[in-house]
């Protein structure tokens, strides 16, 4: 198992509330990084802006919605994607979007997984347990993964 950290990439305060709350009890010891934005997430990949001196880490999984604001998943993960420092991280798209077109692009710029948030809270949870436990557990990454 890795302790190397999640980044969540999300705008809304209660969604990242919970989704690090689902997290934590799912038994996950990984840290959780929370970035508000596109932008302060590439920052925070590639050590730039407010992380430069922070120490290279790569995250285990990036949880990445795509309605945000100054950059949106959908772009993120176009530029993590044309990286090599990054271009093999799992990224799983959580969203609220219902829309096919989001879910097309999500794919086509690399997506390892698409996941509507679930409406119900216990759904929501769950929903959240399992792509933790799944993508930390039993997703076995590449061995050059993440050398950033």
């Amino acid at each position: 198992m890795t302790t190397k950290p999640i980044l969540l990439v999300e705008d809304m305060p209660d969604d990242a509330d919970l989704t690090v709350m689902s997290l934590k009890n799912s038994g996950l010891l990984n840290d959780v990084i929370v970035a508000e934005n596109g932008v302060e997430a590439l920052e925070y990949l590639f050590c730039e802006g407010h992380y430069a001196g922070r120490t290279r880490e790569t995250p285990a999984l990036i949880l990445l919605d795509i309605k945000m604001p100054l950059l949106d998943g959908i772009e993120v993960l176009q530029r993590l994607r044309a990286d090599e420092r990054t271009s093999v991280l799992p990224v799983v798209m959580l969203t609220t979007s219902t829309e096919d077109i989001d879910l097309a692009r999500a794919y086509e710029a690399g997506a390892n997984a698409y996941v509507r948030k679930p409406v119900s809270l216990v759904e929501f949870q769950e929903a959240v347990r399992q792509l933790g436990l799944f993508w930390i557990l039993t997703n076995e990454p590449p061995k050059k993964m993440g050398e950033l």
